[in-house]
């Protein structure tokens, strides 16, 4: 069965996961529902910009009096929002026939809230993904598909967003037929929820005398959607992209540069050393 499907995307890797579920399953995309560009996710992921000349895009804030009848007049049979940092109101909700999920990058219940990599930030060594029906808050709706894998070999922003790219289209491919199946899901547990808000400026700066595993994870972490890890050195805050074990061996204190590159440094840690690149 062909479906029609709106997508609430306001982060272009999220349209793309829905475009791309869409396609490999002889599914049509009728709308792409977007935000006008914020601090957030416009200045480094364009939306409109990047998306298929033939997709239909309604840029607006006002869900319920312009989205809702807009979206209604297409007769969508589901609803899909990726990285939409807006809740989606009952007018929207009731519209599609079958209804509409929501793709999170976490293991729901853990990880709630607009930065779920927060997990892999305070120690988790895995990166889940969950789709779940939409619910009247943020990422609380029963769960229609989940996958959990350890962290990618590449530890950096980019891979844990293309494990996530992975484990999300998977979660898709299952969750939407058990939708559309009439399928209620399995509701969350209420105990086991956790929330993940917001890094604060403290929590983006790196600290180079920690071991180089938990250095790696939080600038994973930190870089998911744009670069924002720091490293203070030499009197100046500079602005960290990759981390990468370095092929050397030392003994030098943690905090230590053994060398200067022209787009970074290598610096020993509390164990092993660690080459850093810079914006």
């Amino acid at each position: 069965m062909s479906l029609r499907i709106v997508g609430l995307n306001a982060f272009l890797p999220g349209f793309r996961l829905v475009h791309e579920f869409a396609e490999r399953n002889g599914h049509e995309v009728v709308l792409v529902v977007t935000l006008p560009e914020t601090s957030r996710y416009g200045a480094s992921h364009p939306m409109v910009a990047g998306l298929p000349e033939s997709t239909n895009v309604l840029i607006t804030r006002k869900l319920r009096t312009v989205a809702a009848p807009v979206i209604a007049a297409l007769q969508p049979d589901v609803i899909i929002s990726a990285a939409f940092p807006r809740l989606i109101p009952g007018e929207i909700l009731d519209i599609p026939t079958y209804g509409a999920v929501n793709c999170h990058p976490s293991p729901l219940p853990a990880g709630r809230g607009p930065t779920p990599q927060r997990l892999i930030y305070e120690g988790d060594e895995r990166v889940g993904a969950t789709v779940h029906r939409t619910a009247a808050e943020f990422d609380t709706g029963a769960i229609l598909a989940q996958r959990i894998a350890p962290l990618p070999d590449d530890l950096n922003g980019t891979g844990l967003m293309q494990s996530w790219r992975t484990l999300l289209s998977e979660c898709l491919d299952e969750a939407v037929p058990r939708l559309v199946a009439g399928d209620p899901g399995e509701p969350q547990d209420p105990s086991a929820a956790s929330e993940a808000p917001f890094f604060t400026d403290a929590e983006r700066l790196l600290d180079p005398t920690e071991p180089s595993r938990v250095i790696r994870r939080k600038a994973a972490a930190l870089n998911v959607t744009a670069p924002t890890a720091e490293l203070e050195l030499d009197g100046a805050t500079h602005l960290i992209t990759r981390t990468d074990p370095a092929d050397v061996s030392s003994s030098a204190e943690p905090g230590t540069v053994l060398e200067y590159h022209p787009d970074g440094w290598t610096i020993q840690t509390a164990d092993t050393p660690l080459r850093l690149t810079r914006a």
